[in-house]
């Protein structure tokens, strides 16, 4: 029983430490920035883009000083013609300001759907 009770707690602990997440929701600022890099590096026209299909996941929040997190964003973008795009995304933030500085973006996945 012993063996069972230290496995689950094992294979729990990942997902505890992976869920817990310090600092701000700040998806918004490197969100539009990657945006905007995405269409001035011509990988896509932005007004393509369905919004509304989105999807971001914080990958990392580490605090660097009182109040100053790094924090690393994974983003799935969709265009409407069936293409998506994946980007990671890290900037700096705060409790009181999200757009402390640059966002660095980079491409990781795209991929066209073929029905």
């Amino acid at each position: 029983m012993r063996k069972i009770i230290a496995i689950f707690t094992i294979m729990l602990i990942p997902s505890i430490v992976f869920a817990s997440t310090n600092g701000p929701d700040c998806h918004s600022w490197p969100m539009n920035m990657t945006e905007g890099w995405m269409k001035n590096s011509g990988i896509v026209d932005i007004t393509n883009l369905d919004e509304s299909k989105t999807e971001y996941l914080l990958l990392a929040s580490e605090k660097k000083a009182k109040d100053l997190y790094i924090q690393v964003y994974h983003f799935k973008f969709y265009s409407k013609s069936g293409q998506s795009y994946e980007v990671i995304t890290t900037s700096n933030s705060s409790s009181e300001e999200c757009s402390l500085g640059g966002v660095n973006s980079y491409l990781i996945s795209r991929s066209d759907i073929n029905y």
